[in-house]
């Protein structure tokens, strides 16, 4: 099963409550020798956004983000795991899980909608 697994800080985090996470760059590449990260990347920050809507036929542009939120997205990850119990384990091992919040979300095929 696929899952998107979202990468966000956390405003609330004091300075040195991480302390001990493993690094970014091992846990890339141990997901990416197993086969388990399909894909992921940072991405900028959310006063870069645009957000598209389409009302009444009228594109409509907004720069920012759609919500304001305290949690910033600062990347991504798309893994492929058994289930969600593999997807929870991969993402606590993350580094951000330590000193950010990691949301998991299953990929919804069209197939079951």
């Amino acid at each position: 099963m696929k899952y998107l697994m979202l990468v966000c800080t956390d405003p609330d985090l004091t300075p040195g409550q991480d302390a001990g996470a493993p690094s970014g760059e091992d846990w890339v590449r141990e997901m990416d020798g197993k086969g388990i990260r399909l894909m992921g990347d940072r991405i900028r920050p959310g006063s870069d956004s645009t957000t598209v809507r389409v009302r009444g036929g009228e594109v409509l542009l907004t720069d920012g983000p759609y919500a304001e939120t305290k949690d910033v997205i600062a990347g991504f990850d798309v893994l492929e795991c058994a289930d969600l119990d593999e997807a929870i384990e991969v993402a606590s091992r993350h580094p951000m899980a330590w000193g950010g919040v990691i949301e998991l979300r299953p990929f919804w095929p069209f197939e079951e909608a």
